[in-house]
């Protein structure tokens, strides 16, 4: 089959782009043809239907507008209209690709999903019906799970998003990234889904510092005796990154800084007076400025090194003439320690990565690290299940967690052998259950079907005038 992959973005560092290489991969050793379709191709390549840019000038005014307030429209008909208008310019597009490629079976990620992009599926669901090709729906975050969403001030988005989002279609197949969300889909729509996790390739040659990255700390300014500390999630609210700061700040404590001196790093580095902790950020700023301002205040307050270095980070690594960028993997390579403090996650990209880039790690048990993935007995240190909001919106949990955390991390940090056991340990976990093989068995399960269902369903094209 010729199959299509389509979201919002592609070549980028975010969690489904990243996963939609893997699918793409795993989806060609299984045989198929298979192409990207998006709003922008990043460093990667993809066929391009300019209106479904993530940050597209006329959806950005159509959010605003949906979700916050009816600013720029008289009457709530006007930018219904609007929003119907943009979406058929996109269905249009959408449909001559599909016949003019030949595809067999369109994936569309989370572009059914979020209520982000509403002209876009609503497209992508008239191009479902219109053209009766084989879909297969990859939800990796639903709107009901999102506070923008829950508060539209139109009724009439309120009825799309319980009708396009997803919809129930019979050419249309549903797979979800985790139980709880199998769960809730069923619930409100009553549409079955298949659970397909998050995989990493485990197979794959390990990241290790080369020519290419051996200058990473030297570009983003971190001395080699000093501690890196990584979040390599995108910044945005839910990531709750101001818990990472806390374990930061306890982790520099005179007393920790002390050991860290005495006894040495794992890897047999010195961790000398003037060295310190950095704890760098490698993602896309996707929050708002407030956030950014809060985080930024807050590390300040403590004391905390941090370093937003996302301009020196692609998707890919790029050479350029003077200057390079590093992939997000070179971030991992000279990491010491990883936060993965979210609060909600769909599943967990960056949980996988830092199992596969062999790092320690330290987490906050968000539901579906409770539902789906706990039970298969990682080595994390956790700052709990447990949080309250502050009254500027920031996460806190238990002072003892924090505590608790840091001290842990600053054991493994200065014993070799334990800083390899915990590695190995989770790598092994990694490896059993969330493998490029284990994916080829979930797809083998859904794709197969889904054409099958297509083959005896499919009715003709109708005309795009």
């Amino acid at each position: 089959m010729k199959i299509a992959l389509a979201h919002f973005r592609v070549g980028e560092t975010d969690g489904v782009s990243l996963e939609m290489e893997k699918w793409k991969l795993v989806l060609e050793q299984m045989g198929h043809e298979v192409v990207f379709l998006a709003g922008s191709h990043g460093t990667g390549n993809a066929y391009v239907i300019d209106e479904l840019h993530y940050k597209h000038p006329r959806n950005n005014l159509f959010v605003d507008n949906a979700y916050d307030e009816r600013a720029n429209y008289l009457t709530e008909q006007a930018l219904k209209e609007d929003i119907l208008a943009f979406a058929k310019q996109i269905e249009h597009k959408l449909c001559e690709f599909i016949t003019t490629h030949h595809i067999d079976m369109m994936i569309p990620n989370n572009i059914w999903s979020l209520g982000w992009g509403l002209p876009a599926g609503i497209a992508f669901t008239e191009a479902a019906k219109r053209t009766g090709i084989a879909f297969v729906a990859h939800h990796h975050d639903f709107y009901w799970e999102r506070e923008r969403y829950s508060h539209p001030t139109c009724s009439f988005v309120q009825e799309w998003l319980e009708t396009y989002f997803p919809p129930n279609l019979s050419n249309v197949k549903h797979v979800v990234i985790n139980e709880i969300a199998k769960a809730e889909l069923y619930e409100r729509r009553g549409i079955e889904a298949t659970v397909v996790p998050n995989v990493f390739d485990f197979s794959g040659e390990p990241w290790v510092a080369d020519d290419f990255n051996a200058d990473f700390r030297q570009a983003i300014g971190v001395k080699e005796q000093d501690l890196l500390v990584l979040q390599a999630t995108r910044i945005t609210e839910r990531k709750a990154i101001e818990l990472g700061i806390d374990v930061v700040a306890e982790m520099q404590k005179p007393e920790y800084l002390q050991t860290l001196q005495e006894k040495g790093l794992y890897n047999g580095k010195r961790f000398e007076a003037d060295s310190k902790i950095v704890y760098v950020f490698a993602g896309l700023p996707e929050s708002t400025d407030q956030y950014l301002e809060q985080l930024n205040e807050k590390a300040a307050k403590l004391n905390v090194d941090i370093r937003y270095v996302n301009d020196h980070i692609e998707h890919e690594r790029v050479q350029h003439e003077e200057t390079k960028s590093f992939s997000l993997w070179d971030a991992y390579v000279h990491a010491d320690y990883v936060t993965y403090p979210s609060i909600l996650e769909g599943w967990g990209n960056q949980l996988l990565e830092a199992v596969y880039a062999r790092k320690p790690m330290v987490i906050y048990e968000y539901p579906v690290y409770e539902k789906d993935i706990k039970a298969k007995h990682f080595n994390f240190e956790s700052l709990g299940n447990t949080h309250t909001v502050q009254d500027n919106g920031l996460v806190q949990v238990a002072d003892q967690r924090v505590r608790e955390a840091a001290q842990a991390a600053i054991d493994t940090l200065t014993d070799r052998s334990r800083y390899e056991a915990v590695t190995s340990h989770n790598f092994d976990i990694g490896k059993t259950y969330y493998s490029y093989e284990s994916l080829y068995g979930y797809l083998s399960q859904v794709i197969e079907p889904a054409n099958e269902k297509q083959e005896v369903d499919t009715p003709e094209l109708k005309s795009l005038s």
